[in-house]
């Protein structure tokens, strides 16, 4: 089931790039990383265990992190991180703020309009993140019910699968400088969405917050590196860089490293 749904996002994303060549010029984006040995990579860096920031080091880590590190020496080229969000993606990407944006990136459709991307290399789903005293929200399905508060970070993918989905309960959109935690502790949402590596690691790192799973598959989606579209060579070389971490481990090391195996596409 999980191999065909992966088949259809890839003829989308064929049909996605066909649509959008207006973007880079065939071999832009290598020619120029080529040409001024240096790499600039777009990052959130508030993405636990992908991309993450330290607040009091400004030391970064996360899966990504080392996934744009080893593609930096795979094409022997230096390695600038640019600070972006899921908000600012597509414009820091078509203005070329960055060569590649590698922060866990799901493949939604209007994204695929816009961008191109990778072959994916990660899948999540989408949990729920509420408090462990909540009297609101205790399991999924006090989720959708009327009064209750969902909140999202704006411009993830959660934003626009919970806008779907939501039947009773009220969307809340949450952009920066607010952060979602901040919402639920403050009573101003009663629970919030994220995925897989953000759940996990909060739990992890909190004594207030609890994971809910969703008792079924609720909406997995796959996740790439995106970049500007038009640049077919620039592709072909992110998709074999995916294909040589898979195939001589450095993939399953760098998600073992970061407790991700779990979410791995093979």
């Amino acid at each position: 089931m999980m191999s065909q749904r992966i088949h259809r996002w890839n003829l989308w994303l064929l049909l996605a790039c066909a649509l959008s060549c207006l973007g880079a010029t065939a071999g832009e984006v290598r020619d120029r990383v080529q040409s001024q040995g240096e790499m600039k990579v777009c990052i959130w860096p508030d993405y636990q265990r992908i991309s993450f920031r330290d607040p009091r080091s400004g030391q970064l880590s996360g899966l990504d992190i080392d996934l744009a590190t080893a593609l930096a020496s795979d094409l022997q080229t230096t390695l600038r991180f640019v600070d972006s969000s899921f908000v600012t993606l597509v414009h820091d990407l078509h203005t070329n703020r960055c060569d590649v944006a590698m922060f866990g990136i799901a493949m939604l459709p209007q994204r695929m309009e816009q961008l191109q991307f990778s072959t994916p290399y990660l899948q999540s789903d989408v949990y729920a993140v509420t408090t462990r005293t909540s009297r609101i929200v205790r399991q999924w399905r006090d989720i959708d019910q009327p009064g209750v508060l969902v909140g999202v970070q704006a411009g993830t993918f959660m934003e626009h699968v919970m806008r779907q989905r939501l039947q009773h309960a009220s969307l809340l959109s949450i952009g920066l400088p607010q952060t979602r935690e901040r919402e639920l502790m403050a009573g101003r949402v009663d629970v919030f969405m994220t995925d897989y590596p953000y759940g996990r690691a909060l739990i992890e790192n909190t004594d207030w917050a609890a994971l809910l799973t969703p008792p079924a598959p609720f909406h997995v989606l796959p996740y790439a590196h995106a970049s500007k579209p038009g640049d077919a060579e620039w592709r072909a070389t992110l998709d074999a860089f995916v294909a040589r971490i898979r195939n001589d481990g450095r993939l399953d090391a760098a998600a073992r490293r970061h407790g991700l195996e779990s979410i791995v596409l093979r």
